[in-house]
């Protein structure tokens, strides 16, 4: 049974409502689910601060069992960056506290009259007055929440807007459990606009049924096994990236204007972890060393304590701004955090906005007086606070880069890494990967859809366009909904484990197929939501620096640019999409069985109508 919480925050109330059997198999949880609400109920032509939006809180069938990485939860909704369907993923412990509390998902609509929060515990929903946290960080949010609710640390799960997205900047994000994030797509300035400042999880004393218990259990330490044998993380966080980063041309250094960048050692784990004083900081049932709080303990820094960025925090707050003191890239990595922003969307902004003070486009005048050259840690955290509450030049750069750019003008689009869409890739130098510049540009969750994949040859168009196409599970993790670094879901695209899971916890008969037709099924109706939105393929392509040649480094790649047509209606028709409008063809949307999306994007194609696809590409 999935029960789904549904607020409406202009009456102030809520009811439950069970989702039928057939629609949880067809879609999952997480993600799927909340893809489905989303297009059955946010109509085109609803922005995404009007009260119809819907934000979607969404946990999945492996979510408070005892698999490693299941505290994680997905945030739905249609995004303000790129006018869209948005998924982003945390980590942490609410996905769990919301299952043990008894609910699947929580659907809130609407708006409140004034500051509230919202508690969920024991099956049922609580809203209450949030006035006196306004304006207040997030950790201290949370800090507070939860004194004022009472318990032990753990008893509770807290994910909270700062200031950020009280200001309704179009790259908040929604911070919780210490430091985790779901990030992308402004989903932070979705929940300010509804004047929701936290939504909080008990951790309750529900019974997650599990068909299989003792062979979940034993499938889950062959997972961890082959988890700690692929990768560096649990030794030296995600920071190890940067050692490998560096010899294939993906570090991006000062806005992308070089790809040097001798002095990275002090930000990888190898340095930082054996220098900095750390306590390990898990997430919901994962004995892995991956997440810690970090205090710093050398340096201008020295005392600061934060949780332990990951690799594009590091990569942000080091390379992108032009600076190499792990201490510094802390420290700005918790503000980013603590003010409730995108660390990717600020980094990229922030190295933007040095590169035209660099370059005289922007002066003294237009900083309120901060030297915004490379490498001025003091001055990118003011500039950030200032951009939290849309202050100054802040109000500008509250919209994105891409938006900023263009409301700066004077040449500064040129100068901004973005896709046409509207939002920023993630801290990486894609030039050198041409798969995440397609992936990033045609993803329909506001942020990657497929992530980084090993592949032969990463400046091929045809290689590129086919691992797209074959390596797709993300949807299908993001809809159990399960880390990807205890599931080894991050590189390798193994779903045998997963899906020989959920058979053992729901008693189904899934295969990988399956799990491949349920991700397509789900990628598909984020793709019609789009297009009913406004989409068109015009969008889907990179801004001219995301697009550009490297000059020097390693790689020393060539522009992407002049393959982009031919490589996206390449990737169009593999998706089976028309190549023309970018939507899914009749065919393909009744072949994953979403003939009432058909009928909504081919009206000719329902009983009755002209015959589907004639005279469309193929």
């Amino acid at each position: 049974m999935t029960r789904v919480l549904r607020v409406d925050l202009t009456k102030m109330r809520s009811l439950t409502e069970e989702m039928d059997p057939l629609t949880c198999e067809r879609y999952i949880g997480g993600l799927g689910i909340g893809a489905r609400i989303l297009y059955d109920e946010v109509a085109p032509g609803i922005s995404w601060d009007d009260t119809a939006n819907h934000l979607i809180f969404s946990a999945g069938p492996m979510n408070g069992t005892i698999i490693s990485g299941s505290g994680s939860f997905t945030i739905v909704t249609k995004g303000c960056l790129t006018g869209g369907a948005t998924s982003s993923q945390a980590n942490g412990y609410f996905g769990a506290f919301l299952r043990l509390s008894g609910f699947d998902a929580a659907v809130l609509t609407g708006a409140a009259e004034d500051w509230t929060y919202l508690y969920i515990h024991d099956g049922k929903a609580e809203l209450r007055d949030a006035r006196r946290l306004v304006g207040k960080d997030t950790r201290v949010t949370e800090t507070l929440i939860k004194e004022e609710l009472g318990g032990r640390e753990r008893d509770l799960s807290v994910f909270c807007i700062g200031p950020a997205g009280e200001n309704l900047a179009k790259f908040a994000s929604v911070v919780g459990d210490g430091g985790h994030v779901a990030a992308h797509n402004g989903v932070g300035a979705v929940m300010g606009s509804k004047k929701l400042k936290a939504v909080v999880a008990a951790r309750g004393t529900g019974v997650i049924e599990v068909k299989e218990p003792e062979r979940l259990k034993a499938l889950n330490q062959k997972m961890l096994a082959i988890s700690k044998a692929e990768t560096k993380e649990y030794e030296q966080g995600t920071s190890f990236l940067f050692a490998v980063h560096i010899h294939h041309g993906v570090i991006p250094v000062r806005n992308l204007t070089t790809n040097e960048f001798p002095d990275y050692r002090k930000l990888t784990g190898e340095y930082y972890r054996s220098h900095f004083d750390l306590t390990p900081h898990p997430c919901w049932r994962c004995p892995l060393k991956h997440c810690h709080e970090i205090k710093v303990t050398e340096g201008p820094y020295a005392g600061t304590v934060a949780d332990e960025p990951e690799y594009e925090s590091f990569a942000s707050w080091g390379p992108l701004i032009g600076q190499e003191d792990p201490g510094a890239a802390i420290m700005l990595s918790d503000t980013v955090d603590r003010l409730g922003l995108d660390t990717n969307e600020a980094g990229w902004l922030m190295a933007m906005v040095m590169e035209c003070y660099e370059k005289g486009i922007l002066t003294d005048s237009d900083t309120d007086g901060l030297k915004m050259t490379w490498g001025n840690v003091e001055a990118a955290k003011a500039m950030l606070h200032k951009i939290a509450g849309r202050e100054g030049l802040g109000d500008i750069l509250a919209e994105g880069v891409m938006r900023a750019s263009q409301k700066i003008g004077k040449g500064a689009s040129e100068l901004g890494v973005y896709v046409k869409k509207g939002q920023a890739p993630r801290s990486h130098d894609h030039r050198a990967r041409w798969l995440e510049i397609l992936d990033t540009a045609t993803s329909d969750c506001g942020t990657i859809a497929v992530g980084p994949q090993r592949h032969q040859e990463p400046l091929s168009p045809r290689c590129v366009v086919e691992t797209l196409l074959k390596k797709r599970v993300r949807t299908f993790v993001d809809s159990l909904v399960v880390c990807m670094f205890p599931s080894a879901t991050m590189l390798n695209n193994r779903t045998d484990y997963l899906v020989e899971m959920l058979n053992l916890i729901k008693g189904w008969h899934y295969t990988e197929n399956d799990a491949l037709t349920t991700g397509l099924r789900i990628d598909n109706l984020l793709r019609a939501f789009n297009i009913r939105h406004g989409l068109t393929p015009d969008l889907e392509a990179p801004s001219s620096r995301y697009g550009s040649a490297q000059v020097d480094g390693p790689v020393k790649a060539g522009s992407v640019l002049q393959h982009w047509d031919s490589m996206l209606a390449e990737y169009y028709k593999g998706m089976g999409w028309d190549i023309t409008t970018g939507k899914p063809l009749p065919e393909t949307l009744k072949s994953l069985g979403l003939d009432d999306v058909a009928g909504d994007l081919w009206p000719e194609s329902a009983p009755g109508g002209p015959s589907a696809g004639k005279g469309r590409d193929r």
